[in-house]
């Protein structure tokens, strides 16, 4: 099966940067996407990406977030600006592969204020 792992987490100031990297060990394929998750809450889709390169984006993030895929093409990255307290969570990166839908192991990033 398809391993993921993220990188490029951490602890940022507000108004700072992050890129997150998510690198798999095989064939992915799209569509991708990042989500994230905050202590007791769901697990919403942060950003996406088609084989089109179609992006979308959660309205919380549109203009600050992006997302992109690596000339590889089994990599897939969230540049994010402009971050916010509210941004903290554990980010996942979801992709498909052969066998089906594979998460990745999540990732914290923290924004303090």
């Amino acid at each position: 099966q398809v391993q993921l792992v993220e990188s490029g987490g951490g602890l940022v100031e507000a108004g700072g940067s992050l890129r997150l990297s998510c690198g798999a060990s095989g064939s992915i394929f799209t569509p991708m996407g990042w989500y994230r998750q905050a202590p007791g809450n769901q697990r919403p889709l942060v950003a996406s990406i088609t084989g089109s390169s179609t992006t979308n984006y959660a309205d919380s993030v549109k203009g600050r977030f992006t997302i992109s895929r690596g000339n590889a093409a089994n990599t897939v990255y969230l540049q994010m600006n402009s971050l916010k307290p509210e941004d903290t969570a554990v980010y996942y990166c979801k992709v498909n592969t052969l066998a089906g839908i594979v998460w990745g192991q999540g990732i914290q990033v923290t924004v303090s204020s």
